[in-house]
């Protein structure tokens, strides 16, 4: 195919060529009708672009085929077999995923490290977890994926599952060795979906990790807005083999997906194709570049050690690390992460990207260049000055990984729509969570929906709330109070 075209984008200039007029939504007309502020703010394109695919970009009929020539360009870019767009991000594309493998009380094996947008697939498809431990770091405090073996293990425990589904890159750059699970999954002729976020640009160089297609996965999810061009909500999912039908794959999609897709999203997906195709090695010459040199200079501040594969990567650990992620260890300064990240945002006007106990990270991609990371050098350096001024003196109490394993004593779904009640969080040992309580960044529920509450998981969370821990999905934010399952005394 020819990877210079960009249907999509090419479509979109036709039809502000053609002066067009529309009696459809969307409501604005072109921006006619939006108000000067909003447009003032937002700028005329984005609501000049704001069309609908059918109707608008293509006709009603869809008889150009335009979303479905810009997705199989991007399948042959990146060398999967079927390639979908979502509009919807990989929240929903994983769902989808799921789905595709699974369906209600049938059971699918899952890596607990799984992103809560997987925990929400569990809860709407009623799917049964079987769960895979990630291999846990006790020097670092910190899960890495699991294994080859934990999914060896889990599937030879449980011959009816229908799949397994494991998360890499992780939100903190660590790799799964994809190509042994897949293996594992093969030999007994069930499909791995790969939640693969984070990894959308990995086809395009390589010195990045194997992306999943390459490592023989079978569906694969991606978000292109988190490391690529696309704007938020961009999501792919790529399939290859015969373990999942496309049309089974495309009509839970629909199920799930929006009927009003945005042509924004698509033609940015489409754009970043075309970009990576005919300048991604070279973007991502110079990204690996600068990250090497971002990341010496980070080693040389006062107080921080950067995390590299020496410190990730190994037996018991992770297969592979994504470089860009910049892992910042602060934990000599006895500064959490959180507070770190709060004072570099009020003090210098830079968001980090994931931020824990004991950790702050800075997400690198090809956009940035001397000047972005100058910026975030001379705050790092900075904050060193005053790390000392802002210990709290506030640990988290971090529990060890048999302490963090809960009892998946309720289906996730059934614990999330039964009977709840609310109680104090000192009162909720040993009840049954019907809600998920999930520390952001990096979205990994510390409990969901079905798991019985212990004392050591429910100190780490309201000591982490007391640190600066944001805990968002929950009724209560401040844990001062859990949803539990209601149990008849």
């Amino acid at each position: 195919m020819d990877q210079s075209r960009t249907p999509v984008m090419d479509a979109l200039a036709v039809y502000h060529e053609s002066g067009q007029t529309s009696f459809t939504p969307p409501g604005h007309k072109q921006g006619r009708g939006a108000d000067p502020r909003v447009r003032a703010a937002l700028g005329d394109a984005v609501f000049h672009s704001d069309i609908l695919a059918t109707s608008g970009l293509d006709d009603r009929t869809s008889s150009q085929g335009i979303v479905e020539e810009a997705q199989a360009l991007m399948a042959e870019a990146v060398g999967a077999e079927h390639a979908f767009f979502s509009t919807c991000g990989s929240s929903l594309s994983v769902k989808s995923a799921m789905l595709s493998v699974a369906g209600p009380h049938e059971e699918l094996v899952v890596g607990r490290d799984a992103h809560k947008s997987v925990v929400s697939g569990l809860i709407l498809s009623g799917i049964r977890p079987i769960w895979v431990d990630p291999q846990w770091d006790d020097q670092r405090h910190l899960a890495h994926p699991p294994s080859a073996q934990a999914f060896e293990d889990a599937l030879a425990g449980n011959p009816e599952a229908r799949g397994a589904l494991v998360t890499s890159p992780t939100p903190y750059g660590t790799c799964s060795d994809l190509a042994a699970i897949a293996e594992v999954c093969h030999r007994r002729g069930v499909p791995l979906i790969v939640d693969e976020a984070w990894g959308a640009h990995l086809p395009f160089h390589p010195d990045l990790p194997t992306w999943a297609m390459g490592a023989g996965a079978d569906v694969c999810v991606t978000s292109v807005h988190k490391m690529g061009s696309a704007i938020e909500q961009s999501s792919v999912f790529h399939l290859q083999g015969n373990l999942v039908a496309p049309e089974v794959l495309e009509g839970r999609e629909d199920l799930l997906g929006t009927t009003s897709p945005s042509v924004l999203v698509y033609a940015a997906l489409d754009g970043w194709r075309r970009q990576m195709v005919e300048h991604g090695k070279v973007l991502y010459d110079d990204a690996l570049a600068l990250a090497g040199q971002v990341r010496d200079r980070i080693s040389r501040i006062d107080g921080m050690h950067v995390h590299d594969r020496a410190d990730f990567c190994g037996p018991g650990k992770a297969t592979d690390l994504d470089p860009l992620q910049v892992i910042i260890d602060i934990s000599a300064g006895q500064v959490t992460g959180y507070r770190a990240a709060d004072w570099l945002r009020r003090n210098h006007r830079i968001n980090l990207h994931v931020c824990d106990h004991r950790r702050i990270s800075a997400q690198l991609t090809h956009a940035d260049d001397e000047h972005t990371v100058g910026i975030l050098l001379t705050a790092l350096e900075d904050f060193a000055v005053h790390a000392s001024r802002l210990s709290t003196g506030q640990p988290v109490d971090i529990p060890s990984p048999s302490e963090l394993r809960l009892e998946q004593a309720v289906l996730p779904r059934d614990a999330f729509f039964g009977r709840t009640e609310q109680v104090p969080w000192a009162r909720a040992e040993g009840r049954i969570a019907a809600e998920m309580l999930t520390p952001y960044p990096p979205g990994i529920p510390a409990t969901l929906p079905g798991e019985r509450l212990t004392a050591d998981v429910l100190r780490y969370l309201r000591t982490g709330v007391e640190a600066g821990m944001v805990v968002p999905d929950a009724v209560d934010t401040k844990v001062s109070s859990v949803r539990v399952l209601h149990e008849e005394a």
